[in-house]
């Protein structure tokens, strides 16, 4: 892959994990502030962002990501300008990512500057969580090469992105920016603009169930925890949810949903209209050779023993993987803050 040069329109949390992701892949990035600020405080917010991608940097050292004789030249691929700079930063940027704060008047104000000066050819992308591709679509000059990449904090350590086109992105811009990130190392999906995308609507319902649990008396904060990271997140990191479904059974999704919404009184628990329909229509997954894949071709024994790889992965990961006969020797679930 080509080095391309970056800005990240804005030096905050997310402008400075951007960086840091793009330097360590080896790209020249530049912090782009244009809120006007007298020098010393535009010198003062260069070191402080600066100073916070060292100590990211230096914490993955730390604890063996790479060799921290590294840091040096990759944070020498981050550089800052302030707004009397910006012009000639943007101007030289292949990428655009805006990260100015979530508010629609400092959308306006950013895209303005922005389009002043950044190149016909240049791909710009909003990182907002909060504002939908087409409500921003019509505030740059170039609504075909712009679309929405809603990162994860910590955006260095999260692999997914969210890709969220409006109707005029060019579809040539959305496989140029999946390139781009797939060559840094990330795992970038694509979805409609639609509210909360995909993983901020998910774990929204699962995060505030998990604190209706402790609301409601049923398990403390640390058991609710311990389940969801060695059940539920166990199963997720290795499967997908929809992979799952498919793996266990559309069917027991079905009734278990039944079960719950009656015993609980409670409609949330209602399994949504296409478990119904594929249930309907024998597509129950992989012991009926669809649902929501299509199996057919598939290896199955093959693809059980690549399932049970990533489930073995995972207990190798946690330190919970042992050999026969042997004692228990961690401390599951443990926060890593307890003593004695």
């Amino acid at each position: 892959m080509s080095t391309l040069r970056i800005a990240t329109l804005g030096a905050g949390r997310m402008g400075r994990g951007i960086a840091h992701v793009f330097a360590y892949a080896g790209h020249p990035v530049t912090l782009v502030d244009i809120k006007p600020r007298a020098g010393e405080v535009a010198q003062q917010l260069a070191r402080t962002a600066r100073g916070e991608i060292e100590s990211s940097l230096l914490s993955l050292a730390e604890i063996g990501a790479f060799a921290a004789s590294a840091v040096p030249s990759v944070l020498g691929r981050v550089a800052f300008a302030a707004r009397d700079a910006a012009p000639a930063a943007l101007a030289a940027a292949d990428v655009v990512f805006e990260a100015v704060p979530e508010v629609m008047d400092a959308k306006r104000e950013a895209f303005a500057f922005v389009a002043k000066h950044v190149r016909a050819d240049a791909i710009l992308a909003s990182t907002t969580s909060t504002f939908l591709v087409e409500a921003l679509a019509d505030l740059t000059a170039a609504p075909q090469r712009f679309l929405n990449a809603h990162w994860l904090n910590p955006a260095y350590i999260i692999p997914l992105v969210e890709l969220s086109p409006g109707k005029r992105t060019d579809p040539a811009i959305v496989a140029a920016m999946k390139a781009l990130l797939q060559g840094i190392g990330k795992v970038p999906v694509v979805c409609a603009a639609a509210p909360g995308f995909i993983v901020p609507r998910i774990q929204a319902l699962a995060m505030n169930e998990a604190a209706r649990l402790v609301e409601e008396g049923l398990a403390t904060a640390e058991d609710v925890d311990k389940a969801t990271r060695y059940g539920l997140g166990f199963r997720y990191a290795a499967m997908g949810i929809l992979e799952f479904i498919d793996y266990g059974g559309g069917d027991i999704l079905y009734y278990a949903s039944r079960s719950l919404a009656a015993a609980t009184g409670d409609p949330r628990f209602a399994a949504p209209a296409i478990i119904d329909r594929n249930m309907r229509e024998g597509r129950i997954g992989l012991k009926s050779g669809s649902g929501f894949y299509d199996y057919a071709g598939v290896d199955v024994a093959a693809y059980r023993r690549d399932v049970l790889r990533r489930l073995v992965g995972q207990l190798e990961h946690l330190k919970l993987l042992r050999p026969p006969g042997a004692p228990a020797t961690n401390n599951a679930g443990e926060r890593s803050d307890k003593t004695g």
